[in-house]
């Protein structure tokens, strides 16, 4: 069983602390599209808190829509909180993540990030066993969220067995 008509991923939402930064790196770093915006959405009753489970008096500044090639639509937001925000978490942490980008030059683009100044952790990694055939590297924004550099043009070792494959841009739906 499945959530009915269930057909993908059609966005990720996610909170930045300066949507003009925010822009800056997706647009002019990552090489994602703004396709619009909307805001600022301010509530004096209980619809903040009703439908996005935030303090009623919080703001949400302005909400903007990012295009990234050929996966998931981006929804990103700037609020003004009510309460204290809490710190960025970290992958370890309840509710910690990560935004992986698909490339076909893993090296091309690696070297690419490093010359914009962006924070790479640690050296690339080679994965092994089901992942093995793929390369990451995790990377930073400005504001510290984590993101990951991902590449395996050759596919990964699972898919020699597996009759379920994990997305790829390259790969048609099945």
């Amino acid at each position: 069983m499945s959530l009915p008509g269930l057909l993908g991923t059609e966005h990720i939402g996610f909170t930045v602390p300066d949507l003009d930064q925010a822009t800056e790196f997706f647009v002019d770093v990552i090489g994602c599209e703004l396709v619009y915006s909307l805001g600022p959405f301010v509530r004096e009753d209980d619809w903040m808190k009703e439908h996005l489970n935030v303090h009623p008096r919080t703001v949400m500044r302005e909400l903007r829509f990012f295009r990234c090639k050929t996966g998931p639509n981006f929804e990103i937001f700037q609020y003004e909180p009510f309460d204290p925000p809490a710190p960025q978490p970290k992958n370890s942490d309840i509710g910690g993540h990560h935004l992986a980008f698909y490339v076909e030059d893993f090296d091309v683009a690696l070297e690419y990030l490093r010359s914009k100044g962006v924070e790479i952790l640690g050296e690339p990694t080679y994965s092994r066993n089901a992942s093995e055939g793929q390369r990451w590297v995790y990377f930073l924004s400005p504001w510290g969220m984590q993101f990951e550099l991902v590449s395996f043009p050759n596919g990964k070792a699972y898919e020699k067995d597996s009759p379920i494959k994990l997305w790829h841009p390259l790969y048609p739906e099945k």
